[in-house]
């Protein structure tokens, strides 16, 4: 794949991984956690703020990864 292309295709993944891991973590939070205390909260929402890191490094790594040797 052209390094232009896999650039684009790779920010829209990351585009799509933030929207779709936000939503799921704000329905995980509203429906395990409504009644929990803001320590909990707290937390919650910052083990999961750092989460979403290990799936984004893999796409960036994805689409700044050199050709290989065989291709031009």
């Amino acid at each position: 794949m052209r390094p232009n292309l896999r650039t684009l295709v790779g920010s829209i993944l990351l585009i799509l991984l933030t929207l779709v891991y936000a939503w799921l973590t704000v329905a995980v939070a509203s429906a395990r956690l409504a009644e929990s205390s803001g320590l909990t909260h707290l937390i919650f929402f910052a083990t999961t703020g750092l989460f979403w890191i290990l799936p984004a490094m893999w796409v960036v790594r994805w689409m700044y990864r050199p050709r290989g040797k065989n291709r031009n």
